[in-house]
């Protein structure tokens, strides 16, 4: 019998049962802008299946299941022979099943494939982020593996593969296969030319033997692996199946699995080679040039990651606020609360357009071999990577704050998105990375600016905050001198200056008018919740709904 002191009242009932995809003005927006008419239907199509499997409470109860049963370690059988093998919860293989029947490895030919599978991973990321890591690294060993045409037709269309099949054999005996990396290790972290590693060549061509260690080895369950070691010539790029062609597995000693702040479903692993048999991928002595191609590509994804995380967090946000009554009303009716939902969302619009800008741009390079986008990318990916990734965790912790209390409990889901806020600024190189590649093209690479200035200047005289900043942003540029102390300063500027170009091009008058007032001219605070108040804050807000 219910004690009549628990009756329960103004609680918000959950945000589920939805279409994650057409809930979302700016990501559905993004998809029509970029789409080449003949395959947009059919992309809308697959999304929005995608996007009510995403917003289910089934795909929601996966999400929870693979997070509170983290994958284990084997290392050994019950009679002492190694194994190391990692043990998920069912959860986990039905999240990676839905992704991969989605086509969220398979982006390289298809057409407006780059743009389908980001608006997809960006979609299926707000489901569970755990399991964008193997998606990624597969996505992205395509144009790394195609610096070997054997290697490329051998194994790209098992990465390229609609199916999923877990299990330790061999890649020829599967119907789909998964790729993880190895770059990093103890004693260097992001610089990997100072790996130990070393790679010995055996008298058939192509093939070494590695011996060392990765300190962080991505996603050990998978088929196969992208690793850097010294061969005689520098460092290389080779490839490390987890089973052999005979059936018999291949030397990865799996040590431990990292005990990580968030993006616990997924499981990272430190590995040791000894006796590692593995195949060149590219040039002996040239491996971060063969790589460099996987790193952009697996730079996109922590993008759309961050993206996807952040309007999952204003989804929530805004749907706690819509639905909780307090001081007589609506909280989304309440002016302070509306201010900081709206600068919330124009945070996650602002990232939102960026990242499928970055996609369309993928796509036209690999569709014409467009030269202008390629040096487009060549300073927008870093610059995105550093600033959206950043704004990430903010975002999710005001978020968590707009419910309040109930953001602060575990069944909200908000503390899993606060945890998993910062692994896309870490992954793929953390932010003074981001900022020193971005000085790098800029010193090396003068069409990289050329092309980044172009697609600014397409909003030139639209308004004139956006032209101010621009204006700054030119004369800073004209002068790298002593650059590198206040690198992270210039990249977030360039970041604001082409996310306000996009919005000022692409978004509803309300979004490109606030953004550029207070990101731009400089009408801000230090907190979310410090728009000026003047602006249609409502329009904003009402945009951001899910629901």
């Amino acid at each position: 019998m219910t004690a009549t002191t628990h009756t329960v009242t103004n609680q918000v009932p959950p945000l589920v049962g939805y279409d994650v995809f057409s809930g979302d003005r700016a990501l559905a927006e993004g998809l029509e802008r970029h789409a080449t008419p003949e395959v947009l239907d059919e992309a809308r199509s697959e999304l929005s299946a995608l996007g009510l499997l995403a917003g289910s409470a089934r795909a929601q109860e996966w999400g929870t299941r693979a997070n509170e049963n983290p994958p284990k370690l084997r290392t050994h059988d019950r009679y002492g022979n190694r194994i190391d093998e990692v043990e998920f919860h069912p959860a986990w293989h039905q999240l990676l099943d839905a992704a991969v029947s989605a086509g969220l490895t398979d982006a390289w030919g298809r057409p407006d494939g780059h743009l389908r599978r980001a608006a997809g991973f960006y979609v299926w990321t707000q489901a569970e982020a755990g399991n964008g890591c193997p998606l990624s690294m597969t996505h992205a060993a395509v144009p790394a593996l195609r610096t070997e045409p054997e290697l490329a037709a051998e194994w790209e269309p098992r990465l390229t593969s609609h199916r999923y099949e877990p299990g330790l054999r061999p890649a020829a005996r599967k119907a789909g296969a998964l790729f993880g990396m190895g770059m990093t290790e103890k004693q260097g972290g992001s610089d990997v030319r100072a790996n130990t590693t070393a790679a010995k060549p055996l008298d058939a061509a192509g093939e070494y033997l590695l011996t060392g260690h990765k300190w962080f080895c991505s996603a050990p369950m998978c088929d196969g692996f992208l690793v850097l070691a010294q061969a005689p010539a520098g460092l290389t790029c080779l490839l490390v199946p987890r089973v052999l062609p005979d059936g018999t597995r291949n030397v990865f000693l799996i040590q431990r699995l990292k005990d990580k702040l968030g993006n616990r479903s997924n499981a990272s692993s430190e590995v040791e080679f000894d006796g590692t048999w593995a195949r060149r991928v590219g040039e002996e002595g040239r491996g971060v040039r063969t790589i460099i191609e996987m790193v952009a590509a697996t730079r996109v994804d922590c993008v759309l990651g961050s993206a996807a995380l952040m309007r999952q967090s204003v989804a929530q946000a805004v749907h706690h606020a819509a639905h909780r009554s307090a001081f007589g009303g609506e909280l989304i009716d309440k002016p302070l609360m509306r201010n900081v939902l709206a600068d919330l969302a124009l945070e996650s619009e602002a990232a939102t357009t960026l990242a499928l800008r970055l996609a369309a741009a993928q796509d036209a390079v690999q569709s014409t071999g467009s030269e202008a986008e390629r040096a487009f990318l060549r300073l927008a990916v870093p610059t995105a990577k550093y600033w959206v990734t950043k704004r990430c965790t903010p975002v999710a912790a005001e978020a968590l704050e707009c419910l309040g209390g109930n953001g602060y409990v575990e069944e909200s889901g908000m503390p899993r998105l606060l945890r998993e806020s910062p692994l896309n600024s870490i992954w793929e190189g953390s932010g003074n990375v981001q900022a020193l590649d971005v000085l790098r093209a800029l010193q090396r690479e003068p069409e990289a600016l050329n092309a980044f200035l172009q697609e600014v200047g397409k909003a030139r005289g639209a308004d004139h905050r956006l032209d101010g900043a621009i204006k700054d942003l030119l004369t800073e540029l004209a002068d790298l001198n002593g650059v590198e102390a206040r690198a992270r300063r210039l990249v977030e500027r360039m970041a604001l200056v082409l996310q306000g170009s996009l919005l000022v091009r692409w978004a509803p008058s309300a979004v490109a008018d606030a953004f550029c007032a207070s990101r731009l001219g400089g009408d801000w605070g230090t907190a979310f919740g410090t728009l000026p108040h003047s602006l249609d804050l409502e329009s904003v807000v009402t945009r951001a709904r899910a629901v």
